[in-house]
């Protein structure tokens, strides 16, 4: 005699891992947890690789990452500075693309 209890309980085990699978899933608007967590290291590297560099160091720059593309926001002194913060952001691992949004003061 088969208990229905152990039907019934496999059904919501089934139906809880699904739905905790697709709570974590990225959409093309939101990240899943794991890409969330690679674009947080990314930006921490780009943000440290920015304030590294000797020209970039006291400029006004802000790092965001989605899906491994950085975008890259504020002011910077000079033209060279905003090309200079693309070609530092392009470098680390990780970045897929750069957006450059820097303006100069």
């Amino acid at each position: 005699m088969k208990n229905p209890n152990h039907v019934t309980n496999a059904f919501v085990a089934a139906l809880l891992l699904a739905a905790i699978a697709m709570g974590c899933a990225s959409t093309a608007n939101k990240e899943g947890t794991g890409e969330y967590i690679d674009d947080s290291v990314v930006t921490t590297k780009v943000i440290s690789a920015i304030f590294s560099d000797p020209e970039l160091k006291s400029a006004e720059i802000n790092v965001e990452t989605f899906k491994g593309v950085v975008q890259l926001s504020g002011f910077v002194s000079s033209k060279a500075s905003i090309d200079k913060a693309s070609r530092v952001a392009s470098g680390v691992a990780g970045v897929t693309s750069v957006k450059n949004d820097l303006r100069l003061k």
